[in-house]
């Protein structure tokens, strides 16, 4: 049997090649891969623009499996523990990227810290709990009820002044504790619970992902808020509790958030 010299070193080559390719892709870190599919599933987006669903999947994919450890952090870094106790603890965000069109970031929260309700206007947000039990409570607008309450649905007045100016009713999306591991969670522009708040149990860590940013220029401002009670005759009594009457708000003087260099492993931008 006469055996093809060029054929067999042509398809040596190839074999090595396609070692290298593998062996270049297991070497990818988390957070390099993390990066690079951001960059593909934002790079024709912008304000109020939603990805293509299978480039949310893939990215939902990437973040799905990502934990602690591949951030460098674990629960019992400084980051998580409260080092006062007559104020709420202090939350600490890690940067690790932003440019226009999306950004990078992960939130430590000590137990009991507490991100308040907050919108994300024109973005799509992913939020992957790295580790810890937290509590998400979040709500979406409603947009097919009156705007504006009326005598009989009132929210309740605690001593913040006129409660029924400037505000806009809203339907829960979600009020659950996530423990993890769990599944990224995904919010949208106009659905998904663009407002929420998180409640810490336990130390934990949150990896978002913003696309795209905050930015006060082009009006993509972190608005806060206040949840009213929501009481209307009209709607049933055990249907109740699925709505609120969202009031802004400035942010909170107990809020505290500091930054701090990340320190994890590094992506090659």
């Amino acid at each position: 049997m006469r055996i093809d010299k060029n054929l067999c070193e042509r398809r040596g080559r190839e074999y090595s090649d396609s070692k290298k390719n593998r062996r270049r892709q297991r070497m990818i870190s988390p957070v390099e891969r993390l990066y690079e599919t951001c960059k593909e599933t934002f790079a024709n987006c912008g304000p109020g623009v939603v990805p293509s669903a299978e480039k949310i999947e893939r990215l939902k994919e990437v973040l799905d499996t990502m934990a602690g450890a591949d951030v460098g952090l674990r629960p019992n870094m400084p980051y998580f523990k409260s080092i006062r106790y007559d104020r709420p603890p202090t939350i600490t965000y890690l940067h690790l990227h932003e440019c226009d069109k999306f950004s990078i970031g992960i939130f430590c929260l000590p137990p009991s810290a507490v991100i308040p309700l907050h919108d994300h206007p024109g973005m799509t947000v992913f939020s992957k709990l790295l580790f810890g039990e937290m509590h998400i409570k979040s709500y979406d607008w409603v947009d097919n009820l009156p705007a504006e309450p009326t005598p009989l649905a009132k929210p309740l007045d605690n001593g913040l002044g006129d409660a029924t100016t400037g505000i806009r009713l809203a339907k829960v999306k979600m009020n659950s504790v996530f423990r993890a591991p769990c599944k990224t969670s995904i919010l949208y522009p106009a659905d998904g619970g663009n407002m929420h708040c998180f409640t810490a149990k336990t130390a934990c860590a949150v990896l978002d992902v913003l696309g795209p940013p905050y930015c006060d220029p082009e009006g993509r401002h972190c608005q806060y808020y206040y949840d009213f009670p929501f009481s209307n005759n009209s709607v049933p009594e055990e249907q109740k509790g699925d709505y609120a009457w969202l009031k802004e708000r400035e942010k909170p003087d107990d809020l505290t958030v500091v930054g701090a260099v990340y320190k994890g492993p590094k992506m090659v931008k």
